[in-house]
């Protein structure tokens, strides 16, 4: 158990970083964050800020040596210059963000746990894509496996001659697209000791890509299909001995949930628990990483519905505070660019 006092440290400078500092400060936690942007609104809040490269091994192992747990926002941090951490514990493992970290090999582990994806081919040449389009057929997409998000680094085939042109220079998934009804997320914490709760899920609309908003309580169609996607992410967080927060995005669909894909670290999907749930995802991800108990995930409202603040959205904070039953969140980051995240709003109903 890392008592209260420590510092945490935290890989990423995002507003997922931020908003871990301010549940780690709530517990009494100091925080350093290490991020290779200079301009990080995660380090605004924390008490310590590294700017380097992930690849500077020097800077992550003075970085180490102030912390007694390292964490991470975000799944893309390359794994290999994590050894200069030199035995400060890493949670989630970096077994966590290898699967993670890499589409095709996602998409393998979670079948071999009985998972249930979309149809998938590995990419790498252009005769491959052919080969794919054949087996799979089109309407699909053509996603990287590495790295992406908030659909970047993915292309629609909705026939096959808009495949024509793409220049494959790295390696790709190719994926069938699935007939879904509605899209929800399931999001657990699991404890040192192997305990593990879930949040209610929530029902999540993306627009252009992005998440829009999430919605809870989930329709009874999505609420079916939630048993057999939460014992899915129970076996993968067990089978990775996992310690944290993990998500897991599904399709419902007409013959059950299809797994979509997963991230080792809090969620979009799971912002609405900060006022929403008894516990937030923030704060019993901290739990988790110090070995405290873990806080109760139930709903705290009748109702929460989030909504994501992108690009000129964020402007519009006079009108959202003029309802009292909104909880405004935005992340400080100066310039409001199209598809940018700049915050959220939480509305309960009580």
């Amino acid at each position: 158990m890392i008592p209260p006092g420590e510092t945490i440290g935290i890989l990423g400078g995002g507003q997922l970083g931020r908003m871990l500092a301010m549940a780690a400060a709530q517990l009494g936690y100091r925080c350093h964050v290490y991020a290779p942007e200079a301009d990080s609104i995660a380090a605004e809040v924390c008490a310590q800020f590294t700017n380097a490269p992930y690849t500077d091994t020097a800077a992550l192992a003075t970085f180490a040596a102030d912390c007694a747990v390292v964490t991470y926002e975000f799944e893309n941090v390359p794994v290999g210059p994590l050894a200069a951490l030199q035995g400060v514990p890493l949670l989630p493992n970096a077994r966590a963000l290898e699967v993670a970290q890499d589409r095709l090999s996602e998409k393998r582990f979670v079948t071999e746990l009985g998972g249930n994806p979309a149809p998938f081919l590995a990419v790498d040449t252009a005769e491959d894509l052919a080969r794919a389009l054949d087996t799979i057929g089109s309407p699909g997409i053509l996603k990287t496996r590495r790295e992406g998000y908030d659909g970047k680094g993915q292309w629609r085939i909705m026939a096959d001659h808009d495949a024509e042109g793409i220049r494959i220079d790295q390696p790709l998934v190719y994926e069938g697209f699935i007939d879904f009804f509605a899209e929800f997320s399931v999001i657990l914490c699991r404890g040192a000791d192997g305990s593990i709760v879930f949040w209610d899920s929530a029902e999540n609309v993306h627009k252009g890509g992005i998440l829009d908003t999430s919605s809870l309580p989930a329709s009874d169609a999505v609420l079916a299909q939630v048993p057999a996607a939460r014992d899915l992410a129970r076996k993968v967080a067990e089978r990775l001995d996992y310690v944290g927060v993990l998500t897991l995005e599904f399709f419902a669909t007409a013959s059950g949930p299809v797994f979509n894909e997963m991230a080792p670290r809090v969620h979009n999907s799971g912002h609405w628990t900060i006022e929403g749930a008894l516990t937030s995802q923030f704060e019993n991800h901290i739990r988790a990483i110090c070995g405290l108990p873990l806080g109760d995930p139930r709903l705290a409202a009748r109702g929460v519905e989030m909504t994501n603040l992108i690009g000129d959205d964020a402007h519009d904070w006079p009108a959202l505070l003029a309802d009292p039953c909104n909880h405004l969140h935005l992340y400080g980051k100066a310039a409001a660019r199209p598809g940018r995240k700049m915050g959220h709003v939480t509305r309960l109903t009580l």
